[in-house]
């Protein structure tokens, strides 16, 4: 596969912040959440509330910064060898022949999610859609986030009616531990949970913390918890 650096042109957009919640943009009037909470959202929402509503920072954990690190290795190598292109470009190109990006940012204005994808295949017949996890267990988290990127790459690809697949990846391995098609029943599912997390954002439902003990005995907020 050609190895392209795609960029997108988002330069129309109105982004203001949020008034009170950390990571939020308000883009052409509407919230807009990054797709990563969705993952934390799986782990325990109240952990959103602690870092974006209450402000309260702490930092990174070592499996964190392992991740980082790995991941701007993989990053690094992609680009010696990637070109520029635009998402435009890339979408007519790999109708004849194959690409690969990393790093695709991605936004979608209807549903209020924007994010950047791992990895993206673009195949003749088909995309896919790559999150690279440290482990290799499809828990419900990691699933909604890359859920949430199809739903995302969807939206931007208009007309395009390839095929779609969400795959999770063991990370600095070739090992797809998960994968399915994007299909109408999982996009379903996918703005049920968006819809879920507008209603966090605008305090209208609550924030419900975790019953699984183990992961509060992990979790970097647990001295700032009311309910550990």
């Amino acid at each position: 596969m050609e190895n392209k650096i795609i960029k997108n042109e988002n330069n129309n957009l109105e982004i203001k912040k949020h008034p009170k919640i950390k990571s939020i943009q308000i883009i052409n009037g509407k919230n807009n959440f990054p797709i990563s909470l969705l993952n934390k959202q799986g782990y325990c929402e109240y952990s959103i509330y602690l870092e974006h509503f209450k402000k309260i920072e702490v930092g990174p954990t070592s499996a964190m910064l392992k991740g980082t690190y790995e991941h701007q290795k993989l990053e690094d190598k992609f680009k010696r060898t990637a070109t520029l292109a635009t998402f435009k470009e890339a979408l007519l190109s790999s109708k004849e022949k194959p690409i690969l990006s990393r790093e695709l940012e991605v936004i979608s204005l209807d549903h209020g999610i924007r994010g950047f994808i791992d990895e993206v295949w673009m195949i003749e017949d088909k995309f896919v859609i790559i999150d690279d996890k440290p482990g290799n267990i499809p828990y419900n988290s990691t699933i909604n986030q890359v859920r949430a990127y199809c739903l995302a790459f969807k939206d931007m690809i208009g007309t395009d009616n390839r095929e779609i697949i969400g795959a999770l990846r063991e990370r600095g391995t070739d090992n797809i531990f998960f994968s399915e098609t994007f299909d109408e029943k999982t996009e379903e599912n996918i703005k049920f949970l968006i819809n879920r997390m507008e209603g966090l954002f605008e305090e209208s439902k609550p924030f419900l913390p975790t019953k699984n003990r183990n992961k509060c005995l992990k979790c970097r907020f647990q001295s700032y918890c009311e309910h550990f």
